[in-house]
């Protein structure tokens, strides 16, 4: 195995099946509750950090504050499950001796949930990048660039796996080979805004990944 490479990971989408619900919440808030008059607002937004959507499209300190409040229960009552073949595929890293690390936009809060429904899962990953971490939001490359040097890894020896639009484009701005996951987005749409696409983990492997090269 190559030890110079190393994998960033999104979070939602691509490690745990939770897009669905959160653009069903978005969806709801951008629609029904505080309307922005924006086509498809919930997908549009998809990779942004909280503080970036609040401050680009609820501007008022009273909605955001609700919107907060909003967001924390409903994140302190999501359940959270791996997708098929993930945890296969993370021990496959740990056997390989390849340092992983999550790229998100999500907060520490919903991450010691998330730790707390899975507790194995921080143990598969050296570095967790969340929203304090970064002041750009993806598509800019700083989360994954700052987590590359964070597991001692040159970004163009890392692979970045991403679900979304967005995070697609920051992965491969930062220079990492590119991944992309169809789960939120079909392998047609995601086609050749990557250097690969792939269904899912399920059957996935390290020798997989390490066979995807820059175009």
């Amino acid at each position: 195995m190559n030890n110079n490479v190393g994998a960033l990971f999104d979070l939602d989408g691509v490690i745990v099946d939770t897009e669905g619900i959160y653009t069903d919440f978005w969806h709801e808030i951008g629609t029904a509750i505080y309307p922005v008059g924006i086509d498809d607002f919930a997908h549009i937004i998809k990779g942004n950090t909280l503080a970036k959507i609040l401050d680009t499209y609820f501007p008022d300190k009273v909605v955001q504050d609700d919107i907060v409040a909003r967001l924390a229960a409903h994140e302190a009552g999501m359940e959270y499950r791996l997708f098929d073949g993930v945890r296969d595929f993370l021990e496959g890293l740990r056997r390989a001796g390849i340092p992983a690390a999550i790229v998100t936009s999500s907060g520490d809060k919903k991450m010691s949930h998330l730790f707390r429904c899975i507790p194995d899962l921080r143990s598969y990953f050296d570095v967790v990048i969340t929203d304090k971490d970064v002041t750009r939001s993806k598509p800019d490359p700083e989360g994954y660039l700052i987590a590359a040097k964070a597991i001692g890894r040159d970004i163009k020896d890392c692979y970045v796996f991403e679900d979304s639009f967005s995070g697609i484009a920051a992965g491969m701005a930062s220079g990492a080979i590119t991944i992309g996951v169809a789960t939120t987005n079909s392998s047609f749409s995601l086609k050749g805004k990557a250097h690969a696409v792939i269904g899912s983990f399920d059957g996935f492997t390290v020798e997989g990944m390490l066979a995807v090269l820059r175009k």
